[in-house]
């Protein structure tokens, strides 16, 4: 889907994506970037010299979004550079722990400091990355777009528990901001991707895809960016608090 070249009498929009060091996170920084909008990035990797984007490092900012005090610091850096107005934001960093062998974490295996850590990072980081930066979403009347899962909606075979009660609790928080956020002209919605062909697919997902996915093919990153980009746009003015699924049909 070719986009429309951007307006040269038209501000520059910003967009801020969490957790784009790979997979889900670069497509949606090329799928911005290409229609004219300046991204700014957060991530826990330094700025990678092979990135396929362009745009370069000064607009990357590298933070552990476990530690509350560095997402702080990192959503005062961002309050620096975007000079008041921010259109979007894209809360898109996640960790899905695994244990020993790539095995998946279940809620009896998983100990306290993983529960901890994984919502720290997949709940908590969303709603401080928001209400940080809501004055300048709310100068911006931008959007929020919260990623979170098939798997908070129903056990996955390869993601942990902590990870999909994680998601679980971001739909349910996407629903409450939706709420919030939206009397002061910021809309919230989320998206929830199924098996989406990117590194860190897990062995046997092959098989997910002949038996569970009616459209019988993983989905690509960038089709998940196309819809993040329409949360974002005057397309879906008036879409809030709904959690879009982007699976094939995997859901049904």
């Amino acid at each position: 889907m070719p986009l429309p070249p951007a307006d040269p009498g038209q501000t520059k929009r910003t967009m801020l994506l969490t957790g784009a060091s790979r997979g889900i996170g670069h497509a949606t920084v090329k799928r911005f970037s290409s229609a004219g909008w300046r991204v700014l990035t957060c991530s826990r990797h330094p700025f990678p010299e092979q990135c396929p984007w362009g745009a370069g490092p000064e607009d990357h900012i590298q933070v552990d979004l476990a530690d509350h005090k560095d997402t702080e610091r990192a959503i005062a850096e961002v309050k620096s550079r975007i000079g008041g107005e921010l259109h979007a934001l894209v809360n898109n960093a996640a960790i899905s722990p695994k244990a020993e062998g790539g095995k998946r974490m279940g809620s009896i295996d998983t100990d306290i400091n993983t529960w901890s850590h994984v919502f720290a990072v997949n709940f908590f980081a969303p709603i401080m990355m928001a209400r940080g930066l809501l004055n300048e979403l709310k100068a911006a009347k931008g959007s929020v777009v919260n990623v979170t899962s098939i798997a908070g909606s129903r056990v996955h075979p390869f993601a942990g528990a902590a990870y999909a009660t994680s998601k679980a609790a971001l739909a349910s928080l996407t629903r409450e901001m939706a709420a919030d956020f939206g009397r002061v002209g910021v809309r919230v919605n989320a998206i929830a991707p199924g098996e989406i062909d990117t590194s860190i697919l897990s062995p046997g997902t092959d098989k997910i895809v002949q038996e569970q996915i009616p459209l019988q093919r993983l989905g690509t990153p960038d089709e998940v960016a196309k819809i993040i980009y329409v949360l974002c746009t005057e397309t879906s003015s008036y879409v809030n608090g709904a959690e879009i699924h982007i699976n094939g049909g995997q859901h049904v």
